[in-house]
């Protein structure tokens, strides 16, 4: 899945960035197939060019795919954790989209190399004692290892999947003739669209609640959810950024990069990663519109102005890290550790 990240984590310590896996070196890759799941989803089966195994993930992960010097697209590990060996994903073709899928699905083939990077985790699965998967479309694909995870560990949980068509829902089949009642269909040209309002109205407090899919339905479960008492944990994963409906704290401000030793200054029409880059200071980055979280920089002193979609409102109140490719400062001075 294409996708852009947001997350809200359960647990008590403050988050920290995930330096050790931002820091992971790209890894040649090779297609070693290319299976059509439907007649707009591929999924590409990838293996390390050197043999050698691939390192662990986690259900929720994703990768960086280059797709070329300035196309990298993120895309959700869909297959087994414990297969070190190889990596799925299943790409959404989009005639017209940036032309990431385009390339995957028409240009690539088999045995063709290929660079990755990751895999990271934004969209963590917590434990809960039940779990209420709500999919639209190719977001469904985060949800087949999470899917497998809690239904191995014993846990109580459903999917609600919707889809324009069932001929369109990728992997419907497989998972209905495998949970059967656990899964239920929603194709709009069928069903019209998911009663988010019912299905919200029965959840739990301890049910951890995880949404994937277009916008409009992340936008909807939060509309809905915020008028629940009921509804604890919301678990987000989005395709793209959102707008910020507020204008920056600051025009300009300064940056301290704690340990190259370095204090610059951030215009308005420059990021903090910008500034980072023309000083010489190394900062992964991958999407350049914080969504991914690969820029993830930890806050040493100052405040954030935050711009991401990747913290929750929670994790933004923290100021603990910020993703310095759309992030700014909410003061005159910020300190990173970078």
């Amino acid at each position: 899945m294409a996708s852009q990240f947001e997350a809200r984590h359960s647990g008590q310590q403050p988050r920290r960035a995930d330096t050790e896996n931002q820091a992971r070196e790209d890894l040649a890759m090779e297609i070693k197939a290319k299976t059509p799941i439907t007649d707009t989803v591929t999924q590409l089966t990838l293996v390390r060019a050197d043999g050698r195994d691939l390192p662990d993930w986690t259900p929720g992960s994703h990768i960086d795919v280059v797709l070329g010097p300035d196309m990298v697209r993120q895309y959700s590990l869909c297959g087994e954790p414990s297969d070190r060996r190889s990596w799925q994903v299943s790409v959404l073709y989009q005639p017209d989209g940036r032309g990431g899928s385009t390339r995957l699905h028409h240009e690539l083939r088999e045995g063709e190399s290929i660079t990755v990077r990751g895999p990271r985790n934004n969209f963590h699965l917590v434990d809960a004692p039940r779990y209420l998967f709500i999919a639209g479309g190719i977001g469904i694909t985060p949800f087949l290892p999470m899917i497998t995870s809690v239904d191995r560990a014993g846990a109580e949980w459903s999917l609600i999947y919707g889809g324009r068509s069932r001929r369109n829902m990728a992997f419907a089949d497989d998972l209905k003739q495998a949970h059967h009642d656990r899964v239920t269909l929603v194709p709009a040209d069928i069903h019209g669209r998911i009663d988010l309002a019912r299905i919200l109205a029965d959840v739990t407090p301890e049910t951890a609640v995880y949404v994937c899919g277009p916008e409009s339905l992340l936008c909807a479960v939060e509309a809905m959810a915020a008028e629940f008492d009921n509804i604890g944990e919301i678990h987000l994963e989005r395709f793209t950024p959102k707008t910020p409906t507020d204008a920056p704290v600051l025009d300009e401000f300064e940056v301290e990069f704690v340990r190259s030793g370095i204090t610059v200054s951030v215009g308005s029409d420059q990021s903090i990663l910008d500034v980072a880059r023309a000083a010489g200071i190394p900062a992964p980055f991958s999407c350049s519109e914080g969504t991914c979280g690969t820029c993830e920089t930890n806050i040493v002193s100052g405040l954030a102005d935050h711009r991401d979609s990747v913290l929750s409102p929670a994790e933004q109140e923290e100021n603990s890290t910020l993703m310095i490719c759309i992030s700014r400062a909410a003061c005159p001075k910020i300190t990173l550790d970078l």
